[in-house]
């Protein structure tokens, strides 16, 4: 632990209300930054910046729908008006969606999840770069190993392409603020215990899914177990960090060696 080493920053963690995002919004407080905390509820909102100032922190419940332009310009301006600055941005609020076979995948579904992943996504990064150019910075876009290392799970086409697109993004916006003495990175997890599987849908997989044996165990690492979000959070400090101050452009996974087992 670095404690203060992230002292007068302010961060902004979209996703906030629950695990990878509710990790990392504590860990970036517990290291010094004063933390916007993007949720798309009010209660979700209030229960991290709760936990965040029982341990002496300072946060701001933020409520928006990330794929809602204005929703989004509002949060910023509120962030602005409270802070006046923005140095770290975490881009993790995302959703799985539908897993179906192709075909039965309606335009709704894919607009959904495309839009809540890659939409929110840009502008999350559209809304906080005049910003963050104000005095350089770091941003963070959480991806997953879906649609980058592992295409094995079947009907996530829609999650998959969300996820690529992420990547696609994070590497063109790291080129062009490079000079603005911005970094930008992704986080690719695997299997992190969150509850993201709360808002997953599936439909006729049995249709699609191709036999596949593993060996017993399928995150080596940890011996089938999964990852923690805590674990997500500690990576995301330290590229939001000074100790990552050369690294740009690239995706870091985290996932026990899952995607090179599964890929």
């Amino acid at each position: 632990m670095h404690p203060g080493e992230l002292h007068d920053k302010v961060a902004l963690v979209t996703g906030a209300g629950s695990g990878i995002g509710e990790a990392t919004a504590r860990r970036l407080a517990e290291a010094g930054a004063r933390v916007g905390v993007l949720t798309h509820t009010a209660a979700e909102a209030r229960r991290t910046v709760k936990a965040i100032t029982a341990t002496g922190g300072e946060a701001l419940p933020l409520v928006a729908d990330v794929a809602d332009e204005r929703a989004m310009k509002r949060a910023f301006a509120t962030l602005t008006k409270k802070w006046g600055r923005l140095d770290i941005v975490v881009a993790n609020a995302g959703i799985n969606g539908l897993w179906a076979p192709l075909e039965e995948l309606q335009v709704k579904d894919w607009e959904r999840t495309l839009g809540v992943n890659l939409r929110g996504t840009f502008l999350t990064l559209r809304g906080a770069v005049p910003l963050l150019r104000q005095r350089g910075g770091a941003i963070i876009v959480v991806s997953s190993v879906q649609g980058t290392r592992m295409f094995s799970n079947s009907g996530a086409s829609a999650y998959a392409t969300s996820k690529a697109g992420q990547v696609a993004l994070a590497r063109m916006v790291a080129l062009e603020v490079a000079k603005d003495a911005i970094r930008v990175n992704t986080i690719c997890p695997g299997a992190i215990k969150t509850n993201i599987g709360s808002n997953t849908k599936t439909k006729h997989l049995e249709r699609i899914r191709e036999p596949m044996q593993f060996p017993k165990g399928e995150v080596p690492l940890t011996r089938g177990q999964p990852g923690q979000a805590d674990q997500v959070a500690e990576l995301a400090l330290f590229l939001a960090s000074d100790r990552a101050s050369h690294i740009t452009g690239t995706e870091v996974f985290i996932d026990g060696a899952e995607s090179l087992l599964r890929g």
